[in-house]
């Protein structure tokens, strides 16, 4: 575990902020290169990629702190202004609205930058996992596998191993950021794809994690997750009927 990576002047660097820099930066590159593609101006990532940071710290801590007010375990306030403490979910709600604000604010089509968004997100994602791990934060349950992990310095710290549910995570993402990219030319509403396939692993990884359970068993992360993949899903069979019925440019009039 790596929490701290250096502290220059007493000021502590940590291995998750660095990987979450990392994570919008390279998101930020395979948007510029799937605009590119779609023929407009690349450097508009950069634009959306400061809505993008914005609206998605903005949010991961907005989550966080009611999250953590409504379970009673800290004060509204308090929970919003510590350094520590952010929630996925918060981060890609707020960074997803900041970033259509944002389009509409300087007349980006839409359309074509969240297609493009849905090639980077699980990339991005990935290395926030990975940051995670590196801080010991989301883990599993105990697991007597050979692959558990301990994190003596996690938050909360864990002396006995655990499922590494980061790693887990990762993989997926991972396998989703390459699917997706295959299908970014062929798919009816990459978006929607990506929305049905982040929410169903999160879903997955969630039954391996020790978030509380606050209705029907299950925990908050996985409403969202069945939100997504709904929402997801009702979106792209939309998508495919218009499809459908759109004339073909290319026949004969």
């Amino acid at each position: 575990m790596y929490p701290v990576l250096w502290e220059p002047f007493g000021f502590a660097i940590s291995s998750f902020g660095v990987m979450m820099a990392i994570g919008f930066l390279l998101s930020e590159r395979i948007v510029a290169r799937r605009l590119a593609e779609q023929r407009l101006d690349p450097e508009l990532s950069s634009t959306i990629l400061v809505y993008a940071v914005i609206g998605g710290v903005v949010g991961a801590k907005l989550y966080f702190a009611i999250d953590a007010a409504l379970r009673g375990e800290r004060y509204f306030f308090d929970a919003l202004f510590d350094r520590a403490g952010m929630t996925w979910f918060g981060g890609f709600m707020g960074g997803a609205l900041a970033g259509t604000i944002g389009t509409y604010l300087h007349g980006i089509p839409t359309g074509p930058v969240l297609a493009a968004v849905a090639t980077a997100a699980p990339f991005g994602q990935a290395c926030g996992r990975i940051g995670c791990f590196l801080v010991g934060d989301d883990y599993g349950r105990p697991t007597a596998a050979w692959y558990g992990i301990a994190f003596p310095e996690g938050a909360p710290p864990s002396l006995v191993p655990v499922h590494p549910t980061q790693l887990y995570e990762v993989v997926w993402l991972l396998l989703i950021g390459a699917l997706l990219w295959r299908r970014r030319k062929a798919s009816p509403l990459l978006f929607a794809e990506y929305l049905v396939l982040a929410g169903a692993g999160r879903f997955v990884v969630e039954i391996l994690r020790v978030n509380p359970r606050i209705a029907l068993g299950m925990s908050g992360a996985q409403w969202i997750g069945c939100a997504m993949v709904v929402i997801g899903s009702a979106a792209w069979l939309i998508a495919v009927r218009r499809s459908a019925t759109r004339p073909d440019p290319r026949a004969s009039p």
